[in-house]
């Protein structure tokens, strides 16, 4: 399998979402306590948890690209991004709150971010979906 055919194969869309699966699973892994703050307190082991979302995203990127494993990949997908979805709910609050105790234009930009990354969810998961149905 020659990853760069794979990847070329896929629509715009998952491409991107496999570069975004690849540079947030590194980063999941390489500085987890960036993450850790958004696990629920209700849920044990946030750096545990946050390895695990690092993990899972590499491992739907490269299944992705796979054509082989595609099908199973894009189920994943959908899945994984159903389930961090409250973290990065979560993540809006937090910028939102940081907003209010001491605006600055990065925070507002950042919130912004975090804002977008909600909705935007949403086509990705049917992107995903549309993958492992073909």
């Amino acid at each position: 399998m020659n990853p760069v055919t794979g990847l070329r194969e896929l629509p715009p869309l998952m491409r991107g979402l496999v570069g975004a699966y690849v540079v947030s699973g590194v980063t999941h892994l390489v500085r987890p306590q960036v993450f850790e703050p958004t696990i629920p307190p209700q849920l044990p082991k946030a750096r545990e948890l946050v390895y695990l979302s690092g993990v899972a995203e590499l491992v739907c990127a490269v299944g992705l690209v796979n054509p082989a494993t595609r099908r199973a990949a894009g189920y994943a997908s959908a899945a994984l991004l159903v389930a961090v979805l409250p973290a990065n709910v979560e993540m809006a609050r937090q910028a939102q709150a940081s907003v209010r105790r001491r605006s600055t234009p990065g925070k507002q930009a950042r919130l912004a971010g975090m804002l977008a990354r909600v909705p935007a969810q949403w086509p990705l998961i049917k992107a995903s979906l549309d993958i492992a149905r073909r």
